[in-house]
């Protein structure tokens, strides 16, 4: 079996953001197992907050294109941060974008098209001692009720600050291998889904 193409984001646009920095090394990990990868940046596309009176004027070009982006790939990397406890409203704003419907449209006609049946790995990290970790146990149900499989193996980067070096690789091999683990985790299942 051919190993199956990872898409691999971060629900963040922030420059120093440290899950940028995770979805770096996990796009990285990845690669270095044979997967092709697309390693996407959210801040690429221009994505206004959802609305329907406004999709109702025409979906953006953006959205479509994310779309197909989603739809291509059987296996996923997120990488989440975490704001109040949850994901980011960038993240869910992507989402529901994606998400949406287009009426009228024999490809996008179908809100879980994009969704269902991609495997995803979640990932986050943060500043705080847990990770970002309640923003991942938020986001699972999300993309369940989309018809994705969540993989069960999940890693929370704790104390991120301390965590990269200047080369924006991770200092401590724990921490490396449980982003690796949940890489191989997500490409495992997607593989055998394909199969």
């Amino acid at each position: 079996m051919t190993t199956p193409s990872l898409l691999v984001f971060a629900g963040s646009t922030r420059a120093q953001s440290f899950n940028r920095r995770l979805a770096h090394v996990a796009a990285d990990l990845a690669r270095a197992q044979g997967a092709q990868v697309t390693h996407l940046e959210l801040a690429d596309f221009d994505l206004p907050l959802y609305n329907a009176d406004l999709e109702a004027r025409g979906t953006p070009a953006a959205a479509i294109r994310l779309k197909e982006i989603f739809h291509a790939h059987p296996a996923w990397v997120i990488c989440s941060p975490e704001y109040n406890g949850s994901y980011t409203g960038l993240l869910k704003n992507t989402i529901d974008w994606v998400s949406s419907p287009v009426k009228g449209d024999a490809t996008w006609g179908s809100g879980t098209k994009p969704f269902a049946g991609k495997v995803v790995g979640l990932l986050s990290a943060s500043p705080g001692a847990l990770g970002g970790l309640r923003s991942l146990s938020h986001l699972a149900p999300l993309l369940s009720n989309l018809q994705c499989w969540v993989a069960p193996k999940q890693f929370a980067l704790s104390k991120a600050g301390d965590a990269f070096d200047a080369s924006g690789q991770l200092v401590a091999e724990p921490a490396r291998q449980g982003v690796q683990g949940v890489v191989e985790q997500a490409l495992w299942a997607a593989q055998r889904f394909q199969g």
